[in-house]
């Protein structure tokens, strides 16, 4: 091919392989009007080029894409890692990076406050209705707090019931009105699994001060929600410096704990049993006592809880089962009793969970040779009437092995007619709070008698507890009670004081001259 070399198109073309070798791919050359074999050239660079451009494009496109598909997935994971699976709040990471972040803007946005609140007894709940249940009660909650803050605060849950909220520009006297909405609103009754439930919860609130990192915050807010939480009537704690050591020395009781038993410093306190148409003494319930080496006696209230949380409450329920037979037995041995004398334990939730509660009963039965019908079992009214199949199984086994069941408790929640018919039990125990005070015996009678008389149509056994004065055990001796217990009977006393002078000092029945006024 002969060009000529005053063409200009040549100079055109050397100059768009150029633009092409340096990436314009926008490059094309005029091929002309005049149809040779330079034109020809010409017309297919141009061809190539617009080709390139397109494939370019096509490449840019598809690259464009998958940068935007890896960035949403690469959201989404973030989002993930900082969300709560099951209730879709923020995480504890998402809220410490929440906390930071409003922590170094405090100073212009004003300071924020973060609540701790923990469920109160959510672990019954998981043990009576199972976790499935417990999950949704979680769900619930969540719901509920998020609907009571405001958009600009932030909700996450910890792990297990534990939640946390951090409320932005918020001074600590607002924190504690809004934590006493949060503590009322979770307390409306949720149902489910067709039984209606209200939660308790315990709120911990550490207002920020200057200097104060998120790990303070958290450990500010949690030793604040320990001390709502251990402290009867409490449900929102403000951290307070001095609180520090108070949860230091939980943490220390907690240790102690632990080692209670093997220690040998454990003991069991009896309170009597009476037959209120006779005075006799029918039976007595076991109660545990922490003989603590510097403390002293430490009553129930003040370590049960604390036992729960650290996992120490099935060796201590096994423990007071087997002393308190082995106590009995000796009584057996030593003692002139009724043939209808029982020894009444108490039993939780957690152990009626546990797959070899009939043959430790039935072990220590044996051992002792003890007739199980000397045994009675209390259990508290909510987990009887919100336990599962295996507390179902547990129930009908304790029936068949002839031991003796009571409802704990009765009436401080859950009451009710279709409940006392049905359930595997052969006594309810009255509730203290149904009697009321030393005084106020009078404007109770009416209400007990018909609690009493519900008891009956159920043909089962009742007792009262909380006998303070003679008026009381005349009364409920009138309405049919059966048996009565508390401090006009007598007060829990160490084993040791068991005596015959002690059985003989349960003669006669001086409430049976009082005439109850109606």
């Amino acid at each position: 091919m002969i060009v000529d070399p005053t063409d200009k198109r040549l100079p055109a073309l050397m100059t768009g392989i150029e633009g092409i070798g340096a990436g314009e791919l926008s490059t094309r050359v005029p091929a002309g009007t005049v149809q040779d074999s330079l034109s020809a050239i010409i017309n297919s660079f141009n061809q190539m080029a617009q080709d390139l451009q397109r494939s370019q494009e096509q490449v840019q496109t598809r690259m464009k894409t998958r940068t935007t598909m890896l960035t949403d997935a690469f959201r989404k994971m973030e989002l993930m890692a900082l969300t709560d699976p099951l209730t879709q709040l923020r995480n504890r990471a998402a809220l410490e990076t929440v906390l930071e972040s409003s922590l170094t803007e405090q100073g212009v946005n004003g300071s924020p406050a973060l609540l701790l609140l923990d469920l109160d007894s959510f672990k019954s709940i998981n043990d009576t209705l199972g976790h499935p249940a417990g999950d949704a009660v979680l769900k619930v909650v969540a719901e509920r707090l998020r609907d009571t803050v405001r958009k600009i605060d932030t909700v996450a849950r910890l792990g297990g019931d534990e939640f946390a909220v951090v409320l932005q520009d918020t001074p600590a006297e607002r924190a504690k009105a809004v934590s006493r909405r949060i503590v009322a609103v979770l307390a409306e009754p949720m149902n489910i699994e067709t039984t209606e439930l209200s939660v308790g919860a315990s709120v911990g609130i550490a207002a920020a001060m200057p200097g104060d990192s998120a790990a303070d915050l958290i450990l500010h807010a949690d030793t604040a929600m320990y001390t709502a939480k251990n402290k009867a009537a409490v449900k929102v704690a403000l951290f307070e410096p001095n609180l520090l050591n108070a949860r230091r020395l939980h943490r220390i009781l907690a240790a102690e704990l632990q080692d209670s038993i093997e220690n040998n410093e454990m003991v069991l306190h009896y309170q009597p049993i009476v037959e209120l148409a006779t005075g006799k003494l029918l039976g007595v319930e076991a109660l545990v006592r922490w003989q603590h080496p510097t403390r002293g006696l430490v009553m129930p209230d003040e370590f049960i809880d604390l036992a729960e949380e650290i996992g120490a409450m099935p060796n201590l329920a096994a423990w007071v089962l087997q002393t308190a037979l082995a106590r009995l037995r000796q009584w057996q041995q030593t003692l002139e009793l009724d043939p209808r004398f029982t020894v009444r334990v108490n039993i939780s939730a957690t152990q009626l969970q546990r797959p070899y509660l009939l043959d430790d009963v039935q072990r220590l039965l044996l051992a002792e040779g003890i007739d199980p019908s000397a045994l009675v079992l209390e259990l508290t009214e909510y987990s009887m009437v919100t336990g599962n199949e295996w507390d179902l199984y547990s129930f009908q086994g304790l029936r068949k092995l002839g031991v003796g069941l009571a409802i704990d408790d009765f009436g401080t929640g859950y009451s009710s007619i279709s409940y006392l018919r049905t359930l595997p039990v052969d006594g309810v125990k009255l509730d203290r709070s149904l009697i009321g005070g030393p005084t106020d015996g009078g404007a109770s009678r009416p209400f007990i008698a018909a609690i009493l008389q519900l008891v009956k149509s159920c043909n089962l056994a009742a007792t009262c507890e909380g006998v303070e004065t003679l008026e009381q055990a005349a009364m409920l001796t009138e309405l049919g009670c059966e048996t009565g217990q508390g401090y006009y009977f007598g007060r829990p006393v160490p084993a040791a004081d068991i005596t015959s002078s002690w059985l003989e000092s349960f003669q006669g029945a001086p409430w049976l001259a009082v005439t109850a006024q109606p």
